[in-house]
C-alpha cells in the first residue's frame, strides 16, 4: 500500500484547506484511515481517523468542529477538511492506514501504512 499525501501549504490564520491522500491499492475499502500531524519538535498526534465505509469518524476533543475526516472510496482518497486555521495548526499531516479496531485508532504504532506527509504552514 501507497499513500501519497497532499494539499498543504501557507495559509493565514483563520483560514481553511483540504488535505488530500490517494492510495494505490485495490483493497482501499478494507483499511481504516487517519490523519497524525507533527509540528517541529514534538510527538506525532492523532488528528482523526474513519472507518473503512466511511460511517463512523473518530478525532479527539479539541480536533472537533475545525477538523474534518472523509473518504471517498471510489476514489480510493480520504481527506481532512481543516478550518480555523491557529498558527499552532502547523505541522507536517501525515495520512495512514490500518486494520485495527477502533480503541486503537488513536495509537500511530498501530498504522501499517504512512504517507510522507505534506506540510501546512500557518502564518500571516
Amino acid at each position: 500500500v501507497q499513500l501519497q499525501a497532499f494539499g498543504g501549504g501557507l495559509v493565514q490564520p483563520g483560514g481553511s484547506l483540504r488535505l488530500s491522500c490517494a492510495a494505490s491499492v485495490r483493497t482501499f475499502s478494507r483499511y481504516v484511515m487517519a490523519w497524525f500531524r507533527q509540528a517541529p519538535g514534538k510527538e506525532r498526534d492523532f488528528v482523526a481517523a474513519i472507518s473503512w465505509s466511511g460511517s463512523s469518524t473518530y478525532s479527539t476533543n479539541s480536533m472537533k468542529g475545525r477538523f474534518t475526516i472523509s473518504r471517498d472510496n471510489a476514489k480510493n482518497t480520504v481527506y481532512l477538511q481543516v478550518s480555523s486555521l491557529k498558527s499552532e495548526d502547523t505541522a507536517v499531516y501525515y495520512c495512514a492506514a490500518t486494520t485495527v479496531v477502533r480503541s486503537s485508532w488513536r495509537d500511530p504504532t498501530k498504522y501499517d501504512y504512512w504517507g510522507q506527509g505534506t506540510l501546512v504552514t500557518v502564518s500571516s
